[in-house]
């Protein structure tokens, strides 16, 4: 998907071995030419090697080229501040191991590590160790990182922080906005050390960026160091003209209604398997394979509506990158399109209001096996950067065997694209009132444990026999204060059949503040497969974990009784 035009920069570099035997600093530059312009963006990367260090060059090429190939390997939802600890972390790891983990700069694989991403409105700095990150806008130079580094008793400056130094070093991270014409240089020390800031902030105010990088060599070509640098000038950033990015989302026209017996593009409509005010789901044929799929549409009721829009490519997006048993699989058209729509596979299966009300009285072991496998659907969006926020009985399939899968992204919040400026409102679809966690109606930011909420709601849901845990007043409610005086309504009230255990942890998932609930979706499961006692308080607890001793006291005596009574009866 690329929903906004191009990010424009204009590049310049220059690097010098100088007196010293080899090179070891490294730098590099990628810019994406595919969807990735827009969700990963364009990286820098400078690197210095610790020349006291056994592999300094090795480390800094190693630093550099890893986090260029590996950034744009990791998915594109995640966020950038996601990916890139990822990645650095990952590369740190490998270049302490190198180095057999020897904090000592006089052996290992040590580099100075500056990288800059920058896409859509936004730049991003990840910065550990002395080389620099400036930038130029208005004609003033601002330096936007610290550098790491102290003074040692001789005067001589040595590294506090640097990549392969520890197991697991301290990476500054900031972002900060974009404008056009602002002008971004990395460095090393053989150039900053040598030049004064008001003669770097001259050079780049009166040169294009490859001709102020030679200049800047140039400038220190007396240095006894590698001398290094990179420049980017930011000639244009991706659209904010509403029409345009309107005009790319309508580049395809709505098809029409359709009706059993219509074709479009190589399809064959066979039936509409649903129709509501946002879309319609067709089952069709693909007139060449034969294979069932089901095609759905926008409602041409929003085909003026940038943000409607958006939120249906992204359901294509999202689906076409994700993976995962319990996901419904998104299917690239196998031929040119003429209209907006996109490809499901077909899933016979029934949702899990109709399975519920076929099977009222399901075991709590198919139950919990349920659960797991919409845990694991979610965990899998999570691990993409990204949020379900719609999960809910009727979005939920069952198949035969019991397999389970999760349906409609519609209302996906997701990591990477949210970083993506956009000229209009961007609404977000939340979930069902009855299902969605609290937070999106008092206005916190929803996180995973948002999902965790609607999850155990869908729990509560399965064992009560389509019940709510608040009742109608969670309809009401709006404000925190509201839903905290809310009272739970225990499970057991509408199933006696359900453990205490079972529904205490069902009460801590469906706490109204998410600080509350389980820390992972792991935990929540973990809970309702095995008792945790603590959940239920003290005087929840069994009377034999409560008091041990008495209980084996009055045990004893009872059967002391029961003995005499045999005996006496004999």
């Amino acid at each position: 998907m690329h929903l906004q035009g191009d990010l424009k920069v204009q590049l310049g570099h220059a690097t010098h071995t100088g007196p010293k035997e080899r090179n070891e600093d490294a730098l590099g530059t990628r810019i994406p030419h595919d969807s990735r312009l827009a969700t990963k963006g364009i990286t820098a990367v400078i690197s210095d090697g610790v020349s006291a260090a056994s592999a300094a060059a090795e480390a800094s090429q190693s630093a550099v080229l890893g986090f260029l190939n590996d950034y744009y390997e990791t998915p594109e939802p995640w966020e950038v501040k996601t990916a890139g600890h990822r990645v650095i972390g990952a590369l740190n790891r490998w270049l302490f191991s190198q180095g057999l983990g020897q904090a000592n700069q006089e052996k290992g694989w040590l580099c100075t590590f500056t990288a800059l991403v920058l896409k859509s409105h936004t730049g991003y700095l990840f910065h550990i160790g002395d080389s620099r990150l400036y930038r130029i806008r208005e004609g003033q130079l601002e330096q936007l990182s610290e550098d790491h580094s102290s003074l040692s008793s001789g005067q001589s400056p040595y590294l506090t922080r640097a990549l392969g130094l520890t197991s697991n070093p301290q990476v500054d991270y900031r972002s900060f906005d974009l404008q056009t014409g602002d002008t971004f240089l990395l460095t090393t020390d053989g150039i900053h050390e040598e030049i004064p800031p008001d003669q770097i902030q001259t050079t780049l105010s009166i040169h294009p960026p490859q001709a102020a990088a030679d200049q800047l060599a140039k400038l220190t070509q007396h240095s006894d160091d590698n001398r290094s640098c990179l420049i980017l000038k930011i000639d244009a950033l991706p659209d904010s003209d509403k029409d345009e990015v309107f005009r790319r989302l309508t580049r395809l026209p709505f098809p029409p209604e359709l009706s059993p017996g219509d074709t479009l593009d190589g399809f064959r409509i066979n039936t509409t398997l649903a129709a509501t005010k946002n879309t319609q789901l067709y089952l069709v044929s693909d007139q060449e394979t034969g294979e069932q799929l089901v095609m759905k549409t926008p409602s041409v009721s929003f085909s003026d509506d940038p943000s409607y829009l958006e939120r249906f490519a992204l359901e294509e997006w999202i689906g076409l990158r994700t993976r995962h048993l319990n996901l419904v699989k998104i299917r690239r058209s196998p031929r040119p399109q003429t209209s907006c729509y996109y490809l499901l596979e077909h899933i016979k299966g029934i949702t899990l209001t109709k399975w519920i009300e076929a099977n009222p009285t399901a075991a709590l072991d198919d139950i919990v096996a349920i659960i797991s496998q919409i845990i694991s659907g979610a965990r899998s969006l999570h691990r993409h950067d990204t949020l379900h926020q719609d999960l809910k009985p009727d979005n939920i399939l069952v198949l035969p065997g019991l397999i389970v899968k999760i349906i409609d992204y519609g209302s996906c919040h997701i990591g990477g694209i949210t970083e993506i400026s956009s000229p209009f409102d961007r609404h977000s679809a939340l979930g069902t009132i009855d299902f969605s966690a609290p937070e999106y109606r008092y206005g916190a930011r929803p996180s995973t444990k948002s999902d965790l909420f609607s999850i155990a709601a869908i729990t509560y849901f399965l064992v009560t026999k389509q019940q709510h845990p608040f009742g109608e007043p969670w309809q009401k409610a709006q404000s925190l204060r509201d839903f905290t005086t809310l009272k739970y309504i225990s499970a057991t009230r509408h199933n006696p059949m359900v453990p205490l255990w079972f529904d205490a942890a069902l009460k801590k998932a469906l706490s109204p503040t998410p600080t509350a609930r389980h820390e992972s979706m792991s935990e929540f499961l973990g809970n309702l497969r095995r008792p945790d006692y603590s959940l239920l308080g003290k005087d929840a607890l069994p009377f034999i974990e409560r008091n041990p001793l008495l209980f084996w006291k009055l045990l004893s005596a009872t059967l002391a009784i029961l003995l005499i009574i045999v005996l006496l009866v004999s």
